[in-house]
């Protein structure tokens, strides 16, 4: 069976069969993906949106954008932090992501183990890559079920596409993303 038929009999058995990835968020923001009851990724919320994080149980917000990006909530960290929630800035730069962003990712993401997680960044683009490698590669959970969440909202391109592909292929995992 080809690669492109397997995939496409794996999403059409998702589809008919498994519960959908995200049931109903708790967030209003771009592009929100609930990936499970304690991982979250969206675009970036709005400041009244940061401001409730602490009263819908997350325990940290990991931002993969620079802060100076011109949608950013300058004082999110403070907000954050005002409510017990932490703050984790990977600032991604959309254009060029590396190896070493994802090692910082998921090396945060390990340590974060057992809180509820929201991870963000403008419009769920660098969130969705990230959080599909570190599920995939780290978690191990199957590439096709995991890309999913990604397919949602965009199909990465060009430099993002590149390092999923060198990621999991040092994990010794062949998955082509779509």
């Amino acid at each position: 069976m080809t690669s492109v038929l397997r995939r496409a009999c794996a999403l059409l058995t998702l589809a008919v069969f498994a519960p959908p990835v995200a049931a109903q968020p708790d967030l209003r923001a771009p592009n929100v993906v609930v990936i499970s009851p304690h991982l979250v990724t969206s675009g970036q919320p709005s400041r009244d949106e940061l401001r409730q994080l602490g009263e819908r149980r997350f325990g940290a917000v990991v931002y993969l954008a620079p802060p100076t990006v011109a949608d950013a909530v300058p004082d999110e960290p403070q907000i954050l932090r005002e409510q017990g929630v932490e703050f984790v800035n990977i600032p991604i730069e959309f254009g060029a992501p590396t190896e070493a962003d994802f090692r910082a990712f998921a090396a945060t993401m390990d340590r974060l183990k057992g809180r509820k997680v929201l991870v963000h960044c403008q419009v769920n683009m660098r969130a969705s890559a990230m959080t599909f490698l570190y599920r995939a590669v780290v978690l191990r959970e199957d590439p096709d079920r995991a890309y999913e969440a990604v397919a949602r909202v965009w199909s990465p391109q060009g430099p993002w596409k590149a390092l999923i592909v060198a990621e999991l292929g040092r994990a010794g995992i062949a998955f082509e993303p779509y």
